[in-house]
């Protein structure tokens, strides 16, 4: 059965959902007519502030004024340019919901009553154009999103039965062999089968040089085939690829309302009944109808309501373009907060794959000879030591052979013989315990992180081999990052005391914790918690899924199991500590933006509320600094937004 097109499945998924105007409140758009809208100015209303305009300028001129007191051109104007306006208002006094539409609304209704028809119709163009600068900016967040598409071809050069095939992307299948020629968007997750290139894959994992890809190298869908031609064993499809589930990632993101969305709109309607309240009170004190309306008019709330929106989504797609899938824009407000991480070690911290560092020879006799009696007597074993000493073997081309005999002990070692000889590899007490007459030449369990395993042969000690995980070559700056900006640090691990010790000494780590059973992580996150303290679990095992629950936010790696990924709210895809570090930063940032509007419109609003009813402001003047600085604000947000469609910052 043919798996899912990527870019069909992504291009004919729902679209992100469109709110509407956040500070007009106007309903959401559907599929075509929001393409439109994102893709284009709308000419209507671009035609109804045109007609606002001339019409302000007939006013003015008094072109046709028939009447002293009552304009024509005013009147007519006011209502078609400001139908959008009042119909919102009307809908808000039907839902009993107080808006700025609904304050705007009696602000202008009162310029028209006492006459003052070119201030009405100026205010109206000045809010009719603010509002689509604003949807064309909120317009950008969403494309930003939505450019990732352009990275996905539509037709696929697969080989099937040694011909080259060039088809419609819908029919690659799971197992093709898909061929990438130099300049060509890689369409699936999967391995390198053959050829040699750099990739530039800083659209999923936002590394910003290309990486070179070998046979065996892990490759994206929707990135870019640079320098040589890759034959790829197609592993995932559609939604199930790194690019999918970015592109799903933000379709749910957009869904969630961070609680700090909800404040921002609790705060707009705040504003309202401060604006409305502070107008009459300036009515009642000074009975100056233009003062009045220029406290209405001046006070202004969407720069909270569109730019705190903006500012998540911004930081979300930036996230997503640097290699990180936030689920919500709840736990992009979590990870801002977090003050202690929780690190997992084997697959987080290392790469889980243990490597030898050191053989140390006993009374001269050679690694090669070490490393070749090991690995007979590991030949059978499927222990991740094991592994190791038969990959050194195969790198120093030492013959492997199938042993005669072969008896394991668990948590102790393993016994063979091989041509009449017995060969013994394990632990110092392993040996000790079969007569072993040689003293083992080192005493170092777990010295500094690492195993020591002892090797023998007819009775006699050939030396040992320290074997060690490694620690991904980020973790160390990363680690000391998360210091710096003030973050205490934890190693948990399910590992020895003394290697956790080790690792998280070489780390910089504030505490080492080892030995913990899942259960047992899962309690530390816990009772952090229940301290006070914001923590962020980062795992990748399926022993790190209680944690990751437990914690305030969960950040799995992207090589990390099933299980620790569908428990994490927070997914890194290049399984590299320094993009933790980096959403960290946008995180704290897109915080820091929504504060600043948040401070900024309070301190506009109180100014131009005060100067207004002191008769500082005119109307016009009132609309202006309401409009700039709700543009101010907005374009404040924008700030977290990628800047291009490639993928780059």
């Amino acid at each position: 059965m043919s798996a899912p097109n990527l870019a069909q499945d992504l291009r004919n998924a729902p679209q992100f959902p469109d709110e509407g105007n956040p500070c007009t409140g106007d309903a959401p758009e559907s599929a075509s007519e929001q393409a439109d809208h994102d893709h284009g100015l709308d000419w209507i209303e671009l035609a109804r502030i045109g007609l606002v305009a001339l019409a302000a300028a007939a006013v003015w001129l008094r072109v046709w004024e028939p009447f002293p007191r009552f304009s024509i051109i005013g009147i007519a104007a006011a209502l078609l340019g400001g139908y959008p306006i009042f119909k919102e208002a009307w809908e808000n006094i039907v839902e009993r919901k107080m808006t700025m539409e609904l304050s705007m609304t009696i602000a202008l209704l009162a310029a028209l009553a006492i006459g003052e028809f070119f201030t009405a119709l100026v205010i109206i163009a000045f809010v009719l154009a603010a509002e689509v600068l604003e949807s064309l900016t909120v317009g950008r967040g969403r494309r930003a999103i939505r450019d990732l598409l352009d990275f996905l071809p539509r037709t696929i050069t697969v080989r099937r039965d040694g011909q080259i095939i060039v088809m419609p992307a819908e029919q690659v299948e799971v197992g093709d062999s898909v061929v990438v020629k130099p300049g060509g968007h890689i369409p699936v997750d999967g391995l390198v089968l053959s050829g040699r290139s750099f990739v530039e894959q800083a659209a999923i994992t936002g590394e910003a040089m290309p990486v070179e890809k070998l046979p065996g190298h892990v490759v994206y869908a929707g990135t870019i085939n640079q320098s040589g031609t890759l034959e790829i064993d197609a592993q995932k499809l559609g939604r199930d690829t790194s690019f999918g589930r970015i592109v799903e990632a933000v379709e749910r993101a957009e869904k969630s309302r961070a609680p700090i969305q909800k404040t921002a709109d609790r705060l707009a309607g705040y504003l309202v009944y401060f604006a409305i309240g502070a107008a009459i009170l300036t009515f009642l004190i000074t009975r100056n109808v233009r003062s009045t309306i220029s406290v209405v008019i001046v006070a202004g709330a969407c720069g909270i309501a569109a730019g705190t929106p903006l500012a998540i989504l911004g930081a979300i797609g930036r996230a997503a373009r640097q290699g990180a899938i936030i689920k919500g824009g709840l736990y992009l407000e979590a990870l801002a907060a977090v003050d202690t991480v929780l690190l997992d070690k084997t697959g987080t911290l290392t790469f889980g794959t243990p490597q030898i560092h050191e053989v140390i020879s006993n009374q001269g006799f050679a690694m090669e000879e070490i490393i070749a009696a090991a690995s007979i007597a590991e030949h059978r074993s499927e222990h991740p030591l094991a592994k190791a000493i038969v990959a050194k073997a195969t790198e120093l081309g030492v013959p492997t052979a199938e042993p005669d005999s072969f008896s394991y002990t668990p948590g102790r070692g393993i016994r063979v013989t091989y041509r009449g000889d017995e060969i013994l590899v394990g632990s110092r007490a392993f040996l000790v315990d079969r007569g072993i007459g040689d003293s083992p030449p080192v005493d170092g369990h777990s010295r500094g992180g690492a195993s020591e395993v002892f090797v023998a042969r007819d009775g006699k000690v050939l030396g040992s081999i320290s074997i060690a995980d490694v620690l991904r070559p980020e973790a160390k700056a990363a680690v000391a990052e998360l210091r710096e900006r003030g973050l205490r640090t934890i190693l948990l691990s399910g590992d020895t005391q003394g290697v956790t010790n080790a690792v998280g000494h070489d780390l910089g780590v504030d505490d080492a914790i080892g030995e913990l059973l899942p259960e047992q992580k899962a309690k530390w996150t816990r009772e952090l918690r229940e301290k006070n303290r914001h923590v962020a679990m980062v795992g990748d095992g399926i022993n790190d899924a209680p944690a990751l629950v437990e914690a305030n936010v969960g950040i799995a790696m992207g090589s990390g199991t099933d299980v620790a990924r569908e428990s994490a709210d927070i997914i890194l895809i290049g399984s590299n500590l320094s993009k933790f570090v980096d959403i960290l930063r946008i995180a704290r940032r897109c915080r820091a933006i929504i504060r600043q509007n948040f401070v900024g419109t309070l301190v506009v609003d109180t100014i131009g509320v005060g100067m207004a009813a002191f008769g500082f402001l005119n109307p016009l003047l009132a609309a202006f600094i309401h409009v700039t600085s709700e543009l101010a604000f907005i374009l404040n947000s924008t700030r977290l937004l990628p800047r291009t469609s490639s993928g780059r910052e």
